[in-house]
């Protein structure tokens, strides 16, 4: 969806990832691109990967599409389950709604059958050799994880963690026969984060430090044979003529 709001429809595949040399010499051309056309008008924007036909939304189309983003993504958010919503496929499909309602205001004429947007939709989508098709997994292939254990369907939460009900739970899907998978990190990404700004400038701080202890060492007063040098009359004596 943020690639079409960017960079317009989908190229043919027939057409992907060729230059407009190569489309030229080879006579191709994209027939949807005179019938999927954005309301407004469309704002040229080459697309480097060559995977759309650049013709994008104006300004405000483009608005429309990634705020109807941004909304989808906030009703599946991780983060309903800090305000104690469980998220369930009601949900899902009112934010695959949202998204094909912004779709339908920004393409009246919908878009091409090659377009992955509109095969998604559709559930007709192929993933089959993509790096997405590892993402999905099956539900008779599927496993629960929790603490190194697996969560057999025949027994209740309640039979490995007790009765109760404020218990948390960070449970993972694994395919079948893949083993545990790799267990939660002991802080978070952005805790981490917090606590290597917070040595670095610790670090800093006493580089600081010995800067100045260093500074205090080469000062007069930090002499410790000042006094006895003064007292035997012999300060300021230099053994080079000037």
């Amino acid at each position: 969806m943020e690639e079409l709001a960017e960079h317009g429809i989908t190229l043919p595949p027939n057409m992907q990832g060729l230059t407009d040399e190569q489309i030229e010499e080879l006579k191709l051309r994209d027939e949807w691109s005179d019938k999927c056309v954005p309301s407004g008008g469309m704002e040229f924007k080459k697309d480097e990967l060559g995977r759309r036909n650049g013709h994008a939304p104006n300004e405000k189309m483009k608005h429309v599409i990634k705020k109807t983003i941004e909304e989808a993504k906030a009703l599946i958010s991780k983060k309903q389950v800090q305000a104690n919503i469980c998220i369930n496929a009601k949900m899902v499909k009112e934010a695959l709604d949202q998204l094909r309602g912004a779709v339908m205001i920004v393409y009246p004429m919908g878009l091409p059958p090659h377009d992955p947007i509109k095969q998604e939709f559709e559930e007709k989508e192929d993933l089959s050799g993509t790096h997405a098709a590892l993402q999905v997994i099956e539900d008779s292939d599927a496993q629960l994880w929790w603490a190194g254990k697996e969560l057999q369907q025949t027994k209740k939460l309640a039979d490995y963690v007790g009765k109760n009900e404020k218990t948390k739970l960070v449970v993972k899907i694994q395919k079948r026969g893949k083993g545990a998978p790799a267990r939660e990190p002991l802080i978070s990404e952005e805790e981490q984060k917090q606590m290597m700004m917070y040595y670095y400038r610790r670090q800093e701080e006493l580089k600081k430090l010995d800067e100045n202890d260093d500074s205090f060492l080469d000062s007069e007063w930090a002499d410790s044979n000042a006094l006895k040098r003064q007292c035997q009359g012999v300060k300021n004596i230099r053994w080079r003529p000037r």
